[in-house]
């Protein structure tokens, strides 16, 4: 493949928007970055604002079956897992890799070019593996390659219902039973360029201590992203400190499992010591604000992480919504209902942490429009609208999903003019209907 020029009407250059740039691209990472210049014949014309592609810190694809059908009874997030574990008992590799498809297809046309997909659906219901002990892993691989995404699947342990409770009957294609037979399990995964393979603990409630340990020590033998949900409900934290005597952060800090390789999702109920602890560490969270605000999950304290050391991701968990410019909106909404007070995070902070700060959760280059770099690219309308009269520095907050009009991934154009190249709008519905 030969060298492909882009030319940005605007482009996102080291934290701003800089006026027509031409962005060079050879093998599907960026040769050459030219801000100032006129297109020249032969460019492929991206409109609008120009930023890196966003990345995906948090999904579970097939969450997005959910979508609009838990509203009716209210309830809390404990109620909401009731419908949640009833619709991963009807999943198989098959009717998994449709929806994943539709899922990330979604992600795709909203700007996403990278995803990490927490993946805890290894086995059949009743927990016996499939044939092949990661067809579901492999279903969602196909399912990226499908949308034209990059996959970071992040295979979850399990083993618990809660501190040293079996798993229920629901959670048992969750389990591998124990930590080395889900070690052994995930090394057999075959990754490449755009499938990599990263690690995860479903949380403290799931992985004990020791457990906890082996997690921690695979993710270092395989050079890969771990996460783990981390005080996503007041309840997890006070079943941690019932069974280990301290906070969730304290229990991943004595397994020696925060470092800067590690993401925790959610952090909504930290405390002080564990707020120092994780920034210390130079953790990544990754805040999920539209789920959190769907499931009633709590305000975080995103500020003082970012201000500790943290560095910030977003995801869009269960996908609620899917649309990277209502996360960043959200993580400064509700950083402004906690302190009184607005531009609590910069705009450039936002676009951050849905750039640099998503890939380097993921373990992923990317997140900038620099030599070296990866050729993700998302255009954006700036007349739209939403957009018409904003500051172009400050689109990120006003925006949508719908604003997207071209997205190229790896320097082939995806969406063009707002449109998948390989999965018609038809056939997104199609599946979303039949799995709903």
């Amino acid at each position: 493949m030969g060298i492909v020029t882009f030319h940005a009407q605007s482009a996102w250059l080291d934290g701003a928007a800089v006026r027509d740039v031409r962005i060079e691209v050879a093998a599907g990472r960026i040769t050459a970055v030219t801000p100032g210049a006129a297109a020249a014949p032969g460019d492929e014309v991206l409109t609008g604002l120009v930023l890196p592609g966003f990345a995906n810190a948090h999904s579970h694809a097939f969450h997005r079956a959910l979508r609009g059908r838990t509203h009716g009874d209210g309830g809390t997030f404990w109620t909401w897992r009731t419908a949640m574990y009833a619709l991963a008992g009807r999943l198989d590799p098959d009717s998994y890799r449709e929806l994943a498809t539709a899922a990330f297809t979604e992600m795709v046309l909203a700007g996403w070019t990278a995803v990490g997909e927490f993946h805890y659906l290894h086995h059949r219901p009743d927990g016996t593996p499939y044939e092949d002990p990661n067809a579901m892993a492999l279903a969602l691989r196909d399912a990226a390659r499908t949308a034209g995404i990059r996959l970071v699947l992040l295979d979850a342990l399990y083993l618990t219902s809660a501190p040293g409770q079996p798993v229920l009957p629901e959670q048992r294609r969750f389990s591998d039973g124990d930590a080395r037979a889900w070690a052994r399990r995930v090394r057999e995964i075959p990754a490449d360029e755009s499938f990599r393979v990263g690690v995860a603990a479903h949380s403290v409630r799931a992985v004990g201590p020791a457990d906890l340990a082996v997690v921690a020590e695979t993710a270092w033998d395989l050079g890969a992203a771990v996460h783990v949900h981390l005080s996503e409900q007041p309840a997890e934290n006070e079943a941690c400190r019932r069974a280990y005597g301290c906070t969730p952060t304290e229990l991943l800090d004595r397994a020696g499992a925060l470092s800067p390789a590690l993401t925790v999702v959610h952090a909504n109920h930290v405390t002080d010591a564990d707020v120092a602890l994780l920034g210390a560490r130079r953790a990544s969270v990754a805040a999920c604000p539209t789920t959190e605000a769907d499931l009633g999950d709590g305000v975080g304290r995103t500020r003082a992480l970012h201000d500790a050391g943290a560095v910030l991701a977003l995801g869009t968990d269960q996908h609620a919504v899917v649309d990277p410019f209502l996360e960043a909106r959200g993580l400064e909404g509700a950083a402004r209902l906690r302190s009184l007070r607005r531009g609590v995070f910069t705009p450039a902070e936002l676009v951050a942490a849905l750039t640099t700060g998503g890939h380097r959760s993921l373990g992923l280059e990317g997140g900038t429009i620099a030599v070296g770099q990866p050729a993700d690219l998302v255009a954006v309308r700036t007349g739209s609208a939403r957009t018409a009269g904003s500051d172009p520095a400050q689109v990120v907050l006003t925006a949508t999903a719908q604003d997207v009009t071209d997205v190229v991934v790896a320097g082939e154009p995806t969406v063009r003019g707002g449109v998948h190249r390989t999965v018609p709008e038809e056939r997104l519905v199609e599946i979303l209907r039949s799995r709903s």
